[in-house]
């Protein structure tokens, strides 16, 4: 299922509010109860929400993502347009380092027209896609290799990184929380997109609207790791306030 924008729309409403009552929620998208309940049961039974007697919250869980192809379909449309975005800044003959996530691999396919790009990547996803513009070289990275998203992690990936310093590091992240903490679920991933923060001269970080006030239980970094951030709707309380503080410049793509 690719939720349609009312469904986006609810879907961050909850996310911002942490759960919230099928009253109140007809009552900001102006539907019906009916409607509502529709549309929780079908957000529901992809895993996006969990729903409760009288009412629906974000899925409690910070220690496990959801799965792939759940993450692929959850607001593709918002990832194509911040992937537009990204690829519009991105000069051509520049280095860059792209990470793991559904973002990344977007950011991937819309810079396929790009010239002189030299790309390392821990994604084989992303390496598959760029692979196919011959005027790009790719560089993949080193370690163990996930089935799961086709993502490489561990230690040898980690100090494969090290060895190089690129223009910019474009990442994807799992959650952005109230606190300013970029979090992932995966420690070893999170390792290795540590060490990309370090090895960039810009960082640029690709996130859609839900990624705004979810858990996830490791730490990647801090808002004032990141040089610009690319989203698809204005960020809910607090996070302008953030990252205004950490200098944080945001490009936000409404169309």
């Amino acid at each position: 299922m690719n939720p349609n924008p009312r469904q986006l729309t609810l879907l961050a409403f909850v996310q911002s509010q942490g759960s919230v009552t099928v009253e109140q929620l007809a009552e900001k998208l102006g539907v019906t109860l009916q409607t509502v309940r529709r549309d929780v049961q079908r957000l529901a039974d992809i895993g996006f929400l969990t729903r409760f007697h009288g009412g629906v919250r974000v899925p409690s869980s910070a220690v496990e993502n959801i799965g792939r192809q759940q993450r692929e379909n959850l607001n593709k449309a918002g990832k194509q347009r911040i992937a537009r975005a990204i690829a519009a800044n991105v000069p051509n003959d520049c280095s860059l380092i792209l990470n793991i996530g559904t973002t990344t691999e977007c950011v991937a396919a819309a810079l396929l027209h790009h010239c002189g790009l030299r790309v390392i990547t821990n994604n084989l996803n992303v390496a598959t896609t760029l692979s196919a513009n011959p005027s790009c070289e790719v560089i993949v990275v080193g370690g163990v290799v996930r089935g799961r998203d086709q993502g490489i992690v561990g230690e040898a990936a980690v100090d494969f990184i090290r060895q190089f310093q690129v223009d910019i590091a474009i990442i994807g992240i799992s959650a952005i929380e109230s606190d300013g903490s970029l979090r992932d679920f995966d420690y070893r991933e999170v390792k290795v997109s540590q060490v990309i923060l370090t090895h960039a001269r810009e960082v640029w970080l690709a996130a859609d609207a839900s990624k705004f006030n979810r858990p996830a239980m490791v730490e990647v970094g801090r808002l004032s790791q990141i040089d610009r951030l690319f989203t698809d709707a204005q960020p809910p309380d607090p996070f302008p306030a953030l990252l205004r503080e950490a200098k944080v410049r945001c490009d936000v793509s409404l169309a």
